[in-house]
């Protein structure tokens, strides 16, 4: 069967009509950030605020017409709507700042669960460098190593690191063309948008975009049985930070810095921003807290040493323990072999194990009702 082209995608979508404007969807302009990688195809609806929910049967008839088509494996059709400050509809190239399509243009979306998923945790740090989604990846394979049934979610629309981490290169598939079935490596259900584009593609979205797309990886993809997600979310307090803390009950967040002054005053805002949203921090895990030299077994605190525990005191939260920092650790994160899957006895993994414990005692404790987030 011979793959589908961008070119058969946008002849198929130029057969759906648009009954307000009488045009296709093409000549409308209302087709957004077409991305086609390997039989699989996203792209948004964009129509006038005013349409809203009212065109959800146009999104998906655009979206079953490339269904249709030989080759294709799956489709993420999102309907959005935008106003520029103007008041009229904007149409630039990526995906406009947008309200979801099951959401008034100024209403908190419903907050939802994940069928099947009994606990969400969140691993963030208020800035990029810290080694988050090495922590996320290995504090996942500890979690699943105490023997819970774990998934793994790489939140970070324009920089996931999970397929490297884990060396993934596969792309996920789909048994209906709706659901995507998530990626199984090393006991972990995984999904990332990188096993959908190249390691090297920028992902040129807008925040609407990113957020219908984190919210479809959280819905719409066959995550379940699992005791716990843990989701890798991207750095900073955002647009993504928010649609995730308001679509799914979080557990809870670990926070991820190491313990210089600068990612400590990150580490604060991403704390203060869980907060508001009503999300517990379940703690504070100090990484790359002392290089060990790998040829005379020296200590060396490069970064200093104890600030995340020094703030975790002084804010009242929870420290969940200090990752050391080792050539080990990178140089097994880099072949996409986590130290804990390859050397689970190693003091490097101990330390993520200890993490994992931690975290897994916070497990029984009740979930919280997702909130309703409104921006002022």
């Amino acid at each position: 069967m011979a793959a589908a082209t961008r070119e058969n995608v946008l002849e198929a979508l130029s057969r759906v009509i648009d009954p307000a404007s009488g045009q296709s969807v093409i000549k409308a302009g209302l087709i957004q950030g077409l991305v086609l990688r390997e039989g699989h195809v996203g792209f948004s609806v964009e129509v006038p605020p005013a349409r809203g929910p009212q065109a959800e049967p146009l999104r998906k008839a655009a979206e079953d017409a490339v269904a249709a088509l030989p080759g294709i494996l799956s489709v993420t059709a999102v309907l959005t709507a935008h106003q520029d400050p103007a008041g009229g509809s904007a149409h630039g190239p990526g995906i406009s700042r947008a309200a979801r399509a099951d959401a008034a243009p100024h209403a908190p979306p419903k907050a939802m669960g994940i069928p099947g998923v009994t606990h969400i945790i969140a691993v963030a740090s208020g800035k990029g460098g810290v080694g988050k989604s090495t922590v996320a990846v290995n504090l996942a394979l500890g979690l699943s190593q105490l023997g819970f049934k774990t998934g793994l979610l790489d939140a970070d629309i324009y920089g996931p690191s999970v397929p490297r981490l884990l060396d993934i290169r596969e792309k996920p598939k789909s048994r209906d063309g709706k659901v995507l079935e998530p990626i199984e490596k090393l006991g972990l259900k995984v999904m990332s948008i990188g096993f959908l584009i190249k390691e090297d593609e920028p992902m040129i979205w807008r925040g609407p975009m990113v957020m219908s797309a984190l919210s479809q990886m959280l819905a719409d993809v066959a995550w379940a049985p699992l005791d716990v997600l843990v989701v890798d979310m991207p750095p900073g307090t955002g647009d993504a930070q928010l649609t995730i803390a308001q679509r799914v009950p979080l557990k809870g967040a670990v926070i991820v810095s190491t313990p210089q002054d600068l990612a400590l005053i990150d580490a604060r805002k991403g704390l203060a921003m869980f907060r508001k949203t009503q999300v517990p921090v379940l703690g504070i895990v100090e990484n790359m807290s002392v290089f060990i030299c790998p040829h005379c077994g020296e200590a060396s605190h490069i970064f200093g040493h104890g600030g995340a525990r020094a703030t975790a005191e002084e804010l009242g939260v929870p420290f969940l323990g200090e990752i050391p920092l080792v050539p080990a650790i990178r140089e097994t994160s880099d072949a996409g072999t986590p130290i804990v899957a390859l050397a689970p006895d190693s003091p490097e993994a101990l330390a993520f194990l200890a993490l994992a414990r931690a975290v897994a005692g916070k497990l029984a404790e009740p979930v919280r009702a997702a909130p309703r987030i409104v921006v002022e």
